[in-house]
C-alpha cells in the first residue's frame, strides 16, 4: 500500500469502522481541532469542549490499537486552522503518496474535500462512515417522484429492512406507531429519575480554547462537565437510559416542565452524532432490553424512542442529501425579521421561552418539544429570518450538526421548505404549551387571554401568522378549520392589532 494519509473528522469517532481492524504501517491517521470549525458559527462552549475532548479520547483509542496518528490541537503552532492548508502541508512534509477520507455529513465539508482532492497530485479515495442505516441517496430514491417525503412510510420500511420491532412481516403488537400515547404532561415529579452525568474536570481544555481566542456562547462548569466524551461513557448513558428512563420515555417525551430539564430523554444524541455509538446498536439494545422487561415497560415507550432514531434521524439525514444545497436557501414565507436579542440572554417575560432558552444556554440542551413548539413555534409565528434561526440552533446545541439541524429547523420547525418535511406548519397558541406542562403557571402573561394587558403573545401571533399567510396556506387541506375559525371571530381585528403591537415591541416581550 502506498504511504497514505487518512482524515478523521470530529464527528467520525467510530471505533467500529473497518479502517481500524488491521494495523497498516503505511497508513497515518489525521485529526485536527481547527478555527475553521469553531468559527463558521458561534458555538456553545460545552459543544466545543465536548467535540475536542471526544476527539482526544478517540485519538488515544486509535493509537492504543497500534495505529499511527497525527493530532493537531487548537493551540499547536503548526496548526494552520484550515482543513486544506493543514492537509496539503502534512502531505508535503511527510511525503504521503495517497489521501483518503470518510464521507462527511455536512455539505460544506463534502464540497471542500472534493475541491481539495481535485487539487492534489496524488490518488484520493472516499469511503462510507459505516454509521447510518441508509446510504446518502436512499431516501431520495425511495420517494422518487413525490413532492412530500412522508416519514411514516420510510420509517416502516426501516423497521422491515432491519427487523426492528417486527413479528414476521407485521409490527409487534399489530401497530406501527404509538404516537397518540406519547403526548402526556408530567403531573407527578416523583416519577423523575436522575440522568447519568459525567462530572469530569475539563478546566484545562476550557482554558486552552479560551486562550486560542475561540468565541463561544453559553456557560460551563469547568470542573463538572456532564456529557459523555468516549465510547465507554456513551455506553454507560445508554445502559442508564434502558434501566431507569425507558419505562416512562414515550409517555412523557412531549412534556414541558420546570421540574427537570432532561425528563426521561436519553441524552444520547451527541454520542450518536459524533458516531461514538451507532444508531443500530442503540436501537437493538433498547429493543432487547424491552423484550426482557415487557411486564414492566409498555411498547409505546420503546416504539416512540426507536421512531426518533430510525425514523426521524435517518429521515432527516436523507432529506439533507436529497435537497442540499438548495435547502439552505429555502424561505417559503419570505420571513426576514431579526432574531430578538433575548434569544442570546434568555431575558424575556414569557416563561416558556425564558425556561427553554436559559436551559439551552446553561446546558447546551433542550428536548425536541422545547425546540419545536416553544422556541421554534415563536420564531415561526414572529416571522424570524430562517438564516438567523439556523445560526442560533446550529450554535447553541451540543448535538447540532448541519445535516440534522437545518432539516429540523427549515423543514419541520419553520416550514421554510414549503412542505417537503411536514404537511403543515407546526404552530400553536398558548393552549398547547399550557396543556403540555407547568410553564404557563409561572408566567407574567395569561395563556387564556388573546388581547389586552398581559395577554399571552402566542395567542394573537398565532392568528396573525395565519392571516398574513392566507395566500400560501388556505388551500392546505389540513388547515381549513383554522381559517374558518379566524373568519368567524368577532374580535379578529383586535387580535391582529394586538399581534402587531407585540411584533413592534418584540425586544420587550
Amino acid at each position: 500500500m502506498a504511504k497514505t494519509l487518512r482524515l478523521i473528522l470530529g464527528d467520525q469517532l467510530n471505533l467500529q469502522h473497518s479502517w481500524y481492524e488491521e494495523k497498516d504501517t503505511e497508513v497515518t491517521y489525521l485529526m485536527m481541532e481547527m478555527r475553521q470549525e469553531t468559527d463558521y458559527v458561534k458555538h456553545h462552549i460545552q459543544k466545543v469542549v465536548g467535540f475536542f475532548h471526544a476527539m482526544r479520547n478517540f485519538a488515544k483509542e486509535v493509537r492504543a490499537k497500534g495505529h499511527d496518528l497525527i493530532y493537531l490541537k487548537i493551540s499547536d503552532e503548526q496548526n494552520q486552522q484550515d482543513l486544506e492548508k493543514n492537509i496539503k502541508g502534512l502531505i508535503q512534509e511527510h511525503d504521503f503518496e495517497a489521501f483518503e477520507y470518510q464521507l462527511p455529513d455536512e455539505y460544506r465539508l463534502d464540497q471542500q474535500l472534493k475541491t481539495l482532492c481535485d487539487s492534489l497530485d496524488l490518488p484520493t479515495r472516499s469511503v462510507d462512515t459505516q454509521h447510518f442505516l441508509c446510504e446518502r441517496g436512499f431516501l431520495e430514491d425511495f420517494f422518487k417522484g413525490k413532492k412530500t417525503y412522508l416519514m411514516e412510510s420510510f420509517y416502516r420500511q426501516m423497521r422491515k429492512d432491519f427487523d426492528i420491532l417486527m413479528d414476521g412481516k407485521d409490527p409487534v403488537k399489530d401497530k406501527w406507531n404509538f404516537d397518540q400515547e406519547n403526548r402526556s404532561a408530567l403531573k407527578d415529579k416523583r416519577l423523575l429519575r436522575k440522568p447519568k452525568l459525567h462530572g469530569k474536570n475539563l478546566a484545562h481544555l476550557v482554558d486552552e480554547i479560551e486562550d486560542a481566542g475561540v468565541s463561544t456562547m453559553g456557560s460551563i462548569v469547568k470542573s463538572n462537565y456532564p456529557w459523555p466524551t468516549s465510547r465507554e461513557e456513551s455506553l454507560e448513558v445508554l445502559d442508564h437510559f434502558c434501566q431507569n428512563l425507558l419505562v416512562n420515555f414515550g409517555t412523557y417525551q412531549d412534556a414541558l416542565t420546570t421540574w427537570d430539564p432532561y425528563l426521561f430523554h436519553s441524552r444520547l444524541s451527541f454520542a450518536m452524532n459524533t458516531k461514538m455509538l451507532s444508531p443500530l446498536e442503540v436501537v437493538k439494545k433498547v429493543e432487547n432490553y424491552w423484550e426482557e422487561h415487557q411486564d414492566d415497560i409498555d411498547i409505546a415507550q420503546v416504539e416512540g424512542f426507536i421512531r426518533q432514531i430510525i425514523g426521524w434521524r435517518e429521515y432527516m439525514r436523507g432529506i439533507y442529501w436529497a435537497k442540499m444545497p438548495d435547502f439552505a436557501e429555502m424561505n417559503f414565507f419570505g420571513h426576514d425579521r431579526k432574531l430578538p436579542e433575548w434569544f442570546w440572554t434568555g431575558r424575556t417575560k414569557m416563561k416558556c421561552l425564558s425556561e427553554s432558552i436559559n436551559q439551552s444556554l446553561e446546558l447546551a440542551y433542550a428536548h425536541h418539544i422545547q425546540r419545536l413548539m416553544v422556541t421554534g413555534n415563536f420564531m415561526l409565528l414572529a416571522g424570524i429570518d430562517p438564516d438567523e434561526i439556523d445560526q442560533w440552533y446550529l450554535g447553541i446545541y451540543i448535538d447540532a450538526i448541519e445535516w440534522v439541524e437545518i432539516t429540523n429547523t427549515r423543514g419541520m420547525s419553520q416550514f421554510a421548505d414549503g412542505g417537503i418535511v411536514g404537511t403543515k406548519p407546526y404552530v400553536s397558541s398558548a393552549n398547547y404549551i399550557k396543556k403540555q406542562g407547568n410553564y404557563c403557571s409561572h408566567c407574567a402573561y395569561d395563556p387564556g387571554k388573546k388581547t389586552g394587558e398581559g395577554a399571552c403573545p402566542f395567542n394573537s401571533l398565532y392568528w396573525h401568522f395565519y392571516d398574513r399567510n392566507r395566500d400560501k396556506l388556505e388551500k392546505n387541506p389540513r388547515i381549513g378549520m383554522a381559517y374558518r375559525t379566524l373568519d368567524k371571530m368577532k374580535n379578529k381585528e383586535e387580535i391582529l392589532e394586538q399581534a402587531e403591537k407585540y411584533l413592534e415591541g418584540i425586544e420587550d416581550l
